[in-house]
């Protein structure tokens, strides 16, 4: 590594400082110093497109995890996801997410493991090592107190000294000691008033001198902000091209006397450092298989309640169970943002629950209560591309105009495209059209809401009509249409798109949803009356829980409650399954026997919620976050979200558990909570002693 750094000139030096694309850092060919790709996410790795691109393993999010509290488990999954990793050609996963549930309002508290810093740091540990073991590289993230999405890119988190340690370090330091995240990341908000890709007595003082880290810092996603930045302790500026790490400017200010030219060299033997460890030897683990997502998943749900012992159910006696609620159908495995996967399946709830009953039990599904602000993603089972596979058929073309020949084409298996940043393998970002192309085959008659959503230009036909036009403005647009189909009559559909140049993200969505009974609320009850047992699938959306944004209350969305409320009324035997990834408030809890947790359960969601309501599995999840009877008892209420640029941690130390144990607050559900079927007892208890000491260990 020395001798390398020692051959470098300057100028290649101040190369290496930036990303050279969105997801690649700066290669140097004269001296065969290879780029490093790295890809989100935390429970999945993208790859560079995952749209015509492989498919991905798609695990719970970080708080199912943390809800094992099985740190064995938890590496197996980061050697799993080491194996996605290599096999897409990546080298480092911006991953796992260790920052605290300080308020239960936060948009990524799904991503997140838990509220206490101990675990958070054990789980992030197995995570890690089941990653570089592999020879995949972590990137820990994002350092520090990023513990909320409002205003996250100007806010300055004010943290007293104390709890900055004891609590929004602990999960970096524990994972230091314990996995040594080849790299790290920093978050993008302020910390005591200094952006953290910046702050040197994060980066410097604490990271790099007090913990000796001998790892790389790169900064999030245009997670840098001032001309500062060279002469702190960040080491990576990411995305490429450069803006304040610009190659120029730092040989200038060398030059000039302006900055240490040791600080630069400091930071790339940090990157080379990791291309050591990066291209290095290692075995490549088995990749994953549904065995393993589903065991994680199944390990994950949490039994909050169980009276009467409801649950399990008996799948092979004859009865009729209602299944109701829009995350039944379109399941909610994933949460919103930079965590989102392209998944090689997904196995909703009531597919779950179908597939596990025998002969004798009817399953039935109603809505109940719409949840979606988008139209969900149009099912896949009703599409067929132009050569008769399911999916559509996507036309790349070089060109704004979709002119001569395809560029490229292949089948999609899903009606939503995304272009991030700079850098495709497939096409220019900035420079392509397509077309989408197939058939839809309804499964009842009526009308069906068509929506189509378009960061560019584009144009929807149903049926030869052209029913949505986005393409005479560019721009963000969304537009509903309704459409009257008939039962099994395959009816054309063709998508145009035309990228939009100017953007770091692009867009084309085709959502459907069919045709609903004209008060959901009630078809849903009426089914519930007539049905043995009923469950309500209950939650939120990556429209509701996200990257990007916090949620408002705790309230589940829309008419949700109304409906929980109502069901149970209709039947007493119903059971209400949580598919949210962080707490929601219960006002019907009282009335409901029986309530599971099941969080955002990745790919095998629906066959792990199915293996522990019929008994296969025993519960045993326990939740790693404070469940609270509403939002005023939660430790942040009064300090939350911030103003003026600030936002003050005022509860200090008090985080979580430790802020309803000192206030004696008795929360929904505490931390640590976990039912199981299995009964426990306790008898002949005795001393095994008749004096004891303090020093006498038991």
């Amino acid at each position: 590594m020395e001798q390398l750094l020692n051959e470098m000139t300057l100028a290649e030096k101040a190369s290496l400082l930036a990303g050279a694309t969105t997801w690649h850092t700066a290669a140097i060919e004269r001296l065969n110093l290879p780029a490093i790709q790295v890809s989100d996410g935390p429970n999945g790795v993208r790859g560079a497109d995952d749209n015509l691109g492989e498919t991905s393993v798609c695990f719970p999010v970080g708080v199912a995890m943390g809800a094992t509290w099985n740190s064995d488990l938890i590496e197996q999954v980061g050697a799993a996801l080491a194996a996605e990793v290599r096999v897409k050609g990546a080298h480092v996963l911006l991953a796992p997410t260790v920052n605290i549930h300080r308020t239960p309002l936060a948009g990524r508290n799904f991503e997140c493991f838990a509220e206490d810093p101990y675990l958070s740091g054990a789980i992030a540990s197995a995570y890690i090592n089941g990653l570089q073991k592999a020879g995949v590289a972590a990137s820990l993230k994002h350092f520090v107190a990023n513990d909320q999405e409002f205003e996250r890119f100007s806010m300055s988190s004010e943290v007293a000294e104390r709890p900055l340690h004891e609590i929004y370090l602990e999960p970096f330091r524990l994972a230091l000691e314990k996995a040594n995240p080849w790299t790290i990341m920093s978050s993008y908000n302020k910390v005591n008033g200094i952006y953290s890709s910046e702050n040197d007595v994060l980066l410097g003082d604490i990271l790099k001198e007090m913990w000796g880290y001998d790892g790389l810092v790169m900064s999030d996603w245009y997670g840098t902000y001032s001309d500062q930045v060279p002469g702190g302790s960040l080491d990576l500026e990411m995305p490429g091209p450069a803006r304040w790490m610009d190659p120029a400017k730092i040989v200038a200010a060398v030059e000039n006397g302006d900055l240490d030219p040791a600080l630069v060299d400091d930071k790339v033997r940090r990157l080379l450092r990791l291309v050591e460890r990066v291209t290095a030897d290692y075995p490549l683990p088995p990749r994953a298989d549904g065995q393993l997502t589903r065991q994680v998943a199944t390990e994950a749900i949490v039994l909050l309640k169980n009276e009467g012992d409801l649950l399990p159910l008996n799948p092979d006696k004859p009865q009729t169970i209602a299944v109701i609620g829009e995350n039944a159908q379109w399941a909610q495995i994933m949460g919103g943002g930079s965590s989102q996967v392209n998944p090689h399946y997904i196995v909703s709830p009531l597919a779950g629950i179908r597939q596990r009953v025998g002969e004798d039990v009817t399953v039935a599904y109603q809505i109940g209560a719409p949840i979606h602000r988008l139209a969900p993603l149009a099912n896949l089972d009703w599409l067929t591309a132009v050569d008769g596979q399911q999916g559509l058929s996507l036309d790349y073309f070089h060109n704004l105009d979709l002119a001569g020949d395809p560029g490229h084409s292949g089948i999609v298996q899903k009606t939503e495209l995304t272009w991030f940043g700079t850098v495709n393998p497939l096409v220019d970002p900035a420079h392509f059209s397509l077309r989408l192309s197939g058939t839809l085959t309804p499964t009842e008659s009526g009308d069906y809401q068509f929506h189509l959503w378009s960061i560019g230009r584009a144009r929807l036909w149903v049926d030869g009509q052209v029913v949505v036009d986005h393409w005479e403005e560019a721009g963000d647009r969304q537009t509903t249409a309704a459409v009257s189909l008939t039962a099994n009559q395959s009816v054309s559909v063709k998508i145009e798109y035309i990228t939009e140049p100017e953007g770091k993200w692009r867009i084309v969505r085709l959502g459907c949803v069919p045709p609903l009974p004209a008060d959901p609320i009630q078809a849903a009850v009426d089914l519930a009356a007539r049905a043995d047992v009923a469950i309500v699938v209950a939650g939120l959306t990556r429209e509701w829980e996200s990257e990007g944004f916090d949620r408002p209350d705790l309230r589940l969305v829309g008419q949700q409650d109304e409906l929980i409320a109502r069901v149970v009324a209709a039947n007493p035997n119903t059971i209400v399954v949580l598919n949210v990834g962080s707490p929601v408030e219960m006002p019907w809890a009282n009335a409901v026997p029986a309530i599971v947790q099941s969080w955002y359960g990745g790919q095998e969601a629906g066959n792990a919620l199915a293996s522990v309501l019929f008994g296969d599995v025993a519960p045993s999840g326990k939740l790693p976050t404070t469940f609270p009877m509403r939002l005023e008892d939660t430790p942040a209420f009064i300090n939350y979200p911030g103003e003026n640029g600030k936002v003050y941690y005022g509860e200090g130390l008090f985080v979580g558990y430790r802020y309803y144990d000192k206030k004696h607050l008795a929360p929904l559900f505490p931390f640590g909570h976990g039912l199981s079927y299995t009964q426990f007892a306790y008898d002949n208890l005795r001393l095994n002693g008749d004096k004891f000491t303090p020093a006498m260990r038991f």
